[in-house]
């Protein structure tokens, strides 16, 4: 073993505040295993503008108390830099149910504070929303929420909000990453939390902040609708996560009484024991949800995952089955609901790039306005903040990755206020005698049936770079149809099929976008470190007075299935 590396883990061992994290090291180093110490130890687990998400484990590249340390002393050397009056605003921290983090949340406070910053620091768990609601409600400097989301178990992460509620972008990021290999090389003071209380620097966040966002939500200007909630009735789940409480709290709020939670799922267990994979999308995730809506024959199976910032749904069918809606489903029947109910100064909505085109063309119908923004509620939260104004206000928000921002109460997605919504839109179609699928067919017959779907593609390793290969010569045609423009995110510039440019308004990415004829498109993400690349596909189809959903879909499904694959075959192998 180099002498640098066994520097680099002295270091660690001398500075670790955890005593199981430093013998889960020293084993490693008194089995001789150089193979994975080098792992530990060959950089740093990145941060980035989701913050730090990584397994728990020893070392630089895990999430543990050292790592969490580190980064509050870099965030909090940053703030300092940035916000003259950090120390009176303060911080306010959250944390989920995951077995390290109340922990993290804790060393994180202990940072702060000792540097004279002032932290706000929720008594119990907390779902997301209710720590970036904090920090417009507190006028706080910045946020952190301790989550890993719907990640393993054998996950955490460190998500920070800056003081406008949303979460950090450009050149916040990477400058806190600096300040963070800085604070890395020193000795850290963590105050104990008493002495902290003591001194006034230290603020518990007790139940009655809680009742605050509850009450934020119960008054939200779009989640008025109280037409016959009555009717509606539905299972939920928490996923074993921290959102149950306050769901089955603001449902009630909202007069929707028939209400089945999946008790094997409601309370937080960071182990996840009847779920291989915490996240509503993954196979077998709404199995308990629906086999409760089955019971009692609800008209829904709703799921929060564990930090309740995404909602999904299951719908029931006429067959009394129940079909899971897509994350651009959910979005484009909230985002057509809130902008038919909205007052005339809020009818600014926003998706990303990779969403469905579907809720543009919605609000183009209806005289609203629509941003298309990067993937992550960073760039759309931003991007609603920068472009409302007192005539146009932020309405709506959605990734497909089933992130809604209702109203703009918190600036990120909130699954608690998008299971409200979606209830309530669901009671309002069954006082006319409606159901959900009704209103995605009226929608489907008047813009298109849109079908989209994500795909992984792993080439071999020989496989030259895709985004260099595509933008040297930008293809004519993909499957049958003529590419009419090809977005290239990378240089902010749009070409059309006659050779004309102009030039996008986004932040630069690696992303290509290319508009075809008749509606589709096709969005290549490539790799510049791996032979892979994530493409996202469209297929828009007309429904015709003959068709069913069932019959437009399963038309569509097909146009998809040989799209995708004369995609890949166009691409170098």
């Amino acid at each position: 073993m180099d002498t640098q590396l066994k520097f680099r883990i002295k270091h660690w061992l001398e500075n670790d505040p955890d005593p199981h994290t430093q013998h889960e090291l020293q084993a490693l180093l008194d089995d001789g295993n150089e193979t994975e110490l080098r792992q530990r130890f060959c950089g740093r687990l990145a941060f980035g503008t989701a913050g730090l998400r990584g397994v728990v484990k020893a070392g630089p590249m895990g999430m543990n108390r050292l790592v969490v340390a580190q980064t509050s002393a870099g965030l909090g050397a940053y703030l300092k830099q940035q916000v003259k009056d950090v120390e009176s605003r303060g911080v306010i921290i959250g944390y989920d149910g995951r077995h390290d983090s109340k922990q993290f949340a804790d060393d994180a406070a202990g940072v702060l504070t000792a540097m004279g910053i002032k932290v706000y620091l929720t008594y119990k768990v907390a779902p997301t929303p209710l720590v970036a609601f904090g920090v417009i409600h507190l006028n706080a400097a910045a946020g952190i929420m301790v989550t890993a989301s719907h990640n393993p178990p054998q996950y955490n992460g460190y998500k920070v909000y800056w003081g406008n509620g949303a979460q950090i972008i450009p050149p916040h990021d990477s400058a806190i990453a600096a300040y963070i290999d800085k604070a890395a090389t020193q000795r850290i003071s963590l105050l104990p939390l008493e002495v902290a209380s003591a001194q006034g620097t230290l603020e518990i966040l007790g139940d009655e902040y809680y009742q605050i966002y509850r009450q934020g939500v119960k008054h939200t200007a779009v989640l008025q609708n109280h037409t016959q909630p009555q009717l509606v009735s539905l299972s939920y789940t928490a996923m074993h996560g921290v959102g149950a409480e306050m769901a089955e709290t603001v449902l009630s709020d909202a007069g929707i009484s028939k209400v089945y939670s999946v008790a094997a799922q409601r309370e937080p267990d960071g182990d996840f024991p009847t779920v291989n994979f915490p996240n509503p999308e993954e196979k077998g995730g709404m199995d308990l949800v629906i086999a409760e809506a089955q019971k009692h024959g609800a008209m829904l199976a709703c799921a929060n995952d564990p930090d309740a910032d995404r909602f999904a749904v299951a719908v029931r069918t006429v067959t009394g089955n129940y079909e899971m809606l897509s994350g651009d489903q959910v979005g484009v029947l909230l985002g057509h609901y809130l902008i038919t109910h909205a007052p005339k100064n809020k009818h600014l909505t926003c998706t990303t790039i990779v969403s469905s085109t579907l809720l543009s063309k919605i609000a183009a119908s209806l005289d609203a306005t629509c941003l298309t923004t990067l993937t992550g509620f960073k760039w759309l939260a931003n991007a609603g903040m920068a472009a409302q104004n007192d005539e146009n206000q932020c309405l709506f928000a959605y990734e497909e990755a089933l992130g809604y921002m209702v109203g703009s109460m918190v600036w990120d997605k909130d699954g608690l206020s998008a299971l409200v919504a979606f209830a309530q839109l669901a009671a309002e179609l069954a006082s006319q005698g409606k159901t959900i699928w009704d209103r995605l067919e009226d929608i489907y017959r008047q813009h298109g049936f849109h079908l989209n779907t994500q795909v992984s593609i792993a080439l071999k390793p020989t496989t030259p770079n895709i985004g260099a290969y595509l933008r040297e010569k930008l293809p004519s045609m993909i499957a049958d149809k003529q590419v009419l423009s090809c977005d290239d995110i990378s240089c902010g510039l749009r070409t059309f099929r006659d050779g004309s440019t102009e030039t996008i308004d986004l932040p630069v990415s690696d992303v290509l976008i290319f508009k075809l004829q008749g509606g589709g498109r096709a969005i290549v993400r490539p790799s510049g470190t791996e032979p892979k690349i994530k493409c996202y596909y469209e297929v828009v189809t007309t429904m015709t007075d003959q068709d069913t959903l069932k019959s437009v879909q399963a038309r569509a499904q097909a146009e998809m299935d040989a799209f995708i694959l004369a995609h890949q075959a166009s691409l170098p192998q």
